[in-house]
């Protein structure tokens, strides 16, 4: 059967708005993702004396760092979304506090137990509690200050066979070694310290 004209360049025309549209689909959950991981995933890196310090020094400075962010913030800005759909920066805020808490406690379970289960939470329902909405930053700020201070003198005085030791979070396949979990978590606060500027970048305009 002989195709005319016109049904083949509808066809055409119509195979290229489909190719389009997808293409334009992919490439905004590829921008979604870009800005869900400013700095990309968590990849596991070679683990080994100098890395474990760096990172260390990371989670040490994380309090300044983000108080330098955020201190001086509008209520505005601390409303602003980093992404869409995303957390606002005064959530950011409240989670780092939140998160870093569980991790301390993390650490010191794996510390005095064998391969303890650490028990999960759900942290977007964390974000959405009176205290992870609250306009008012500083006390997640002043908490995140005097923790980093004992998590980064615990982390400091660690040996190789401490680092060995390891928790067990029951969402994952593998347990978490405590070097790896310094390596996580030195991720973890650059990885917010990048939405709060990424939010303050982009000021809503998504």
């Amino acid at each position: 059967m002989k195709v005319s004209g016109f049904a083949f360049n509808f066809f055409v025309c119509n195979t290229l708005n489909i190719l389009v549209v997808i293409f334009k689909s992919i490439m905004t959950q590829q921008a979604i993702e870009n800005l869900k991981y400013p700095i990309g995933k968590f990849i596991p890196v070679t683990i080994d004396e100098k890395s474990i310090s760096t990172w260390i020094s990371d989670i040490r400075r994380f309090p300044e760092s983000i108080d330098n962010l955020v201190r001086n913030l509008s209520t505005e800005e601390l409303n602003l979304n980093y992404r869409p759909n995303g957390w606002t920066i005064k959530q950011v805020v409240h989670h780092c506090a939140d998160s870093h808490m569980n991790a301390y406690i993390r650490f010191k379970l794996a510390l005095t137990e064998d391969a303890p289960v650490i028990k999960p939470y759900l942290e977007d329902r964390w974000a959405n509690l009176a205290d992870g909405i609250d306009n008012n930053i500083f006390d997640s700020l002043s908490l995140l200050k005097s923790l980093h201070i004992k998590w980064a003198k615990l982390l400091q005085q660690l040996t190789p066979e401490d680092l060995k030791r390891v928790y067990i979070h029951p969402d994952h396949a593998n347990p978490f070694s405590l070097a790896l979990a310094i390596s996580l978590y030195a991720w973890h606060c650059n990885h917010h310290l990048a939405h709060i500027e990424q939010g303050l970048k982009y000021k809503g305009k998504f």
